[in-house]
């Protein structure tokens, strides 16, 4: 069955995370991606250990999964018109260059609507398209150190923590450009028109800090490493077993707390004052006492059967095991172009009608460039003169 973006063409001229994870979601909903992949300049993804059975980064050949490629320089002769031919029937373009790189290679925005009316263009970049940080770089540590999000992580005394799941990067960039072009398309539907999407991943840090920046806004407070509900400053925390593993603690609510201080065997906390910093330390360093009395395994089979918001802190491998994301199907195996089967994540949001699939995990730099091009009428002469111009592999 096709999936829920089918007839949706894109060409993507991303690389490592946020761009090609978006493109890897609609992808495995039905788009058709065409990934345009630099000859001379490859996706340093793809050598970042760890490295699969086929001896390609595990995390390239997952984000890049359900596409094609074709390479293509740039800034050879003749690539522009391969672009320019694409561009029929490839109407949304997804990049992640700086701002600027594309209008000076004579391929931006303004110039390729020009030929395409419906283009739907997502650029994505650090900073955005404007202001005076549009041309800085960053990565994901910088996007939360700038959107006040670093300012609250971590504990007092030992500085932020960074956040190995790029919360900026995916959330800012990757869930940005998702949304973003789908609303394009939805515009598209009722106008005919294009746009362009500009998907700054500061922009969508920002987005996300929204609990922490609304009390900043309006409260003129700043959150500080735990001293907030939510970031270790109440009783919501992790706490250590006595095998050196955690639980994470979350019985906010009354209902909740009620259970959790039964399950631990202490039903005197529930109604414990601690409304001041100091009661709140004391009420925690109880709790810490108790829970490093078990072992995580033994915590995990009292909570078992007592849902108030506490779970074990488990390894991303512990996690895939979990029945839950068993249940849910999220992990999927995917075939590579030699018959190898890789074992991924799969896409998640769970549609009733049109089911995400899973064809095939990336491919090499310009594996479909001979079959692309020929299906947009480049005969092997035209083909062979690309190549001997630098412009293909």
């Amino acid at each position: 069955m096709p999936g829920a973006l089918a007839g949706l063409k894109i060409l993507d001229f991303t690389a490592l995370y946020p761009g090609p994870l978006a493109t890897q979601w609609l992808a495995d909903n039905g788009a058709d991606v065409l990934r345009v992949e630099a000859p001379d300049r490859p996706d340093l993804l793809r050598w970042m250990p760890p490295l699969d059975s086929g001896e390609k980064g595990a995390a390239w050949r997952a984000v890049n999964r359900n596409k094609r490629s074709i390479s293509l320089n740039l800034k050879a002769p003749g690539a522009l018109d391969v672009v320019r031919k694409l561009i029929a029937e490839y109407d949304v373009i997804v990049e992640q260059f700086r701002p600027g790189v594309l209008d000076r290679l004579g391929m931006g925005y303004a110039s390729l609507r020009v030929l395409q009316p419906r283009l739907i263009w997502c650029a994505i970049s650090s900073y955005g398209q404007t202001g005076p940080w549009r041309d800085r770089p960053g990565h994901d540590i910088d996007f939360l150190a700038t959107a006040g999000v670093a300012h609250h992580t971590g504990r007092a005394g030992h500085g932020p923590t960074p956040n190995a799941a790029l919360p900026g990067d995916f959330g800012g960039g990757t869930f940005g450009a998702v949304a973003g072009i789908l609303a394009a398309v939805v515009h598209r539907l009722q106008t005919g028109e294009g746009q362009f999407v500009d998907v700054s991943m500061a922009d969508g840090a920002l987005w996300m800090n929204l609990l922490s920046v609304s009390a900043a806004l309006e409260g003129d407070h700043d959150a500080g490493p735990a001293t907030e509900p939510l970031n270790g400053g109440g009783v919501y925390d992790y706490y250590a077993t006595a095998d050196g593993r955690y639980l994470a603690m979350g019985a906010l609510e009354p209902k909740f707390w009620s259970m959790f201080c039964a399950a631990i065997g202490a039903p005197d906390l529930e109604n414990v004052d601690a409304s001041t910093p100091t009661e709140i330390a004391t009420l925690k360093s109880k709790l810490a006492a108790i829970l490093a009395t078990r072992t995580q395994a033994e915590w995990r089979e009292i909570f078992a059967d007592v849902p108030c918001c506490v779970e074990p802190v488990l390894t991303p491998r512990e996690a895939v095991q979990h029945p839950q994301l068993v249940a849910r199907n999220m992990v999927v195996a995917v075939p590579d172009e030699d018959g190898r089967v890789h074992r991924q994540v799969a896409s998640p949001v769970h549609f009733s009608a049109t089911p995400a699939a899973y064809t095939r995990t990336s491919v090499e730099c310009g594996y479909d460039t001979a079959a692309v091009l020929a299906d947009f009428g480049y005969d092997d002469a035209a083909i062979a003169a690309l190549r001997d111009a630098g412009a293909i592999q």
